[in-house]
């Protein structure tokens, strides 16, 4: 099957982006390079193409509780505009997907879901409506998304495409009325520093990012990138630090996981691993000298194998090798591990897993 493109394809090649499949896109991998993007983003503004990503409308009588049924995180009485960040779990813990939830009306949800998981995930919500009085509406074939980041998005956002956002806070949204459309605009990310979202037709993406590159404020950034910036800030990816087989609590994310709340899917499996533990948690390993740890590279102590790793790189921003691996739940901050690259190991210490302070506005 032949892999989709977003509304942004033509830009990419005409940028001469180096172009590769991600979940059944084809996307941007990199324009000049993962270095000169990353630190675009880190100190001043970087613009991605996240068209890819899925969008799901939630409204109806019963949103709320629907929500709320199919989702770790609380949104009961959310304040219009608040956006949660949670999981949807199996019954047995395992995820199906991570999201944002945007709360847009007193009876309207927006859900922003991964790509490789589209399909998924909208089955998944429409399976479980179930004595539920929702509608479900998929919409990600008529949204493209841009993310604008960086310590000067706010001023690119509003100067160059005339949006005014900089009374957003972290984690809330509004909608922007422009001539024939509204769009939505969030203050979130991918990479640890401020910036923005933005959801519109694919005719105002294109003319959006049109704006935007002929400014010369902002660097367009590939994929690469946004994995080196969300990795140095410890945020997971789908497929590597959650996945079917790795549970919120097995990934650090118990926080967005409000087990006090009446009933969720998964809920009674997810107190049990809180209750009575896991066997396997996500730890951060920092690695002596310049050896860079791949996903899939086991991970040892004492030359016996206790994990494999999820992610890996050598740190833009540090100048460190750090990885993020799924060990056994033995294995405590402080401890000495070793990566297996290759035929040769390499000493780490296990660490927590943000290796780069976040700058978010707040």
């Amino acid at each position: 099957m032949e892999n989709k493109r977003t509304c942004l394809y033509d830009k990419h090649v005409a940028l001469g982006a180096l172009i590769q499949p991600f979940g059944g896109f084809d996307m941007p991998i990199q324009y000049t390079s993962i270095i000169d993007e990353h630190n675009a983003v880190r100190q001043h503004c970087g613009v991605f193409d996240v068209s890819h990503m899925g969008e799901v409308r939630v409204t109806g009588p019963d949103a709320e509780r629907y929500v709320n049924h199919i989702f770790t995180n609380n949104v009961t009485n959310a304040p219009i505009g608040k956006i949660y960040y949670g999981m949807m779990c199996y019954p047995d813990g395992g995820t199906v997907d991570d999201l944002l939830v945007y709360k847009m009306g007193e009876q309207d949800f927006f859900i922003v879901i991964n790509a490789a998981n589209i399909d998924k995930d909208v089955a998944w919500m429409t399976d479980h409506t179930e004595g539920m009085n929702v509608n479900i509406a998929h919409q990600s074939d008529y949204y493209g998304q841009l993310a604008v980041q960086g310590p000067e998005s706010a001023q690119v956002m509003e100067e160059i495409l005339g949006l005014p956002c900089s009374e957003l806070v972290f984690y809330t949204a509004k909608t922007i009325d422009v001539p024939g459309e509204q769009l939505i605009v969030s203050r979130t990310g991918y990479t640890g520093e401020d910036g923005f979202e933005i959801y519109g037709s694919h005719d105002y993406i294109r003319s959006a990012w049109d704006k935007l590159m002929a400014s010369g404020r902002c660097k367009p950034c590939g994929l690469g990138c946004r994995d080196t910036l969300r990795f140095e800030v410890g945020l997971p990816l789908y497929g590597d630090e959650l996945s079917a087989d790795i549970s919120p609590v097995m990934a650090g994310l118990s926080m967005f996981c409000k087990l006090d709340k009446p009933e969720f899917i998964g809920r009674e499996a997810l107190i049990d691993q809180k209750t009575n533990g896991v066997s396997r948690r996500l730890r951060g390993i920092e690695l002596q000298g310049h050896a860079v740890p791949r996903h899939g590279y086991p991970v040892l102590k004492d030359g016996r194998e206790v994990g494999v790793v999820t992610t890996g790189y050598r740190l833009l921003s540090v100048d460190k090798s750090c990885a993020v691996a799924l060990v056994d739940a033995s294995i405590k901050l402080g401890d000495t591990v070793e990566v297996q690259i290759r035929k040769k190991t390499f000493p780490g210490t296990i660490v927590k897993k943000k290796f780069y302070e976040k700058h978010y506005h707040k």
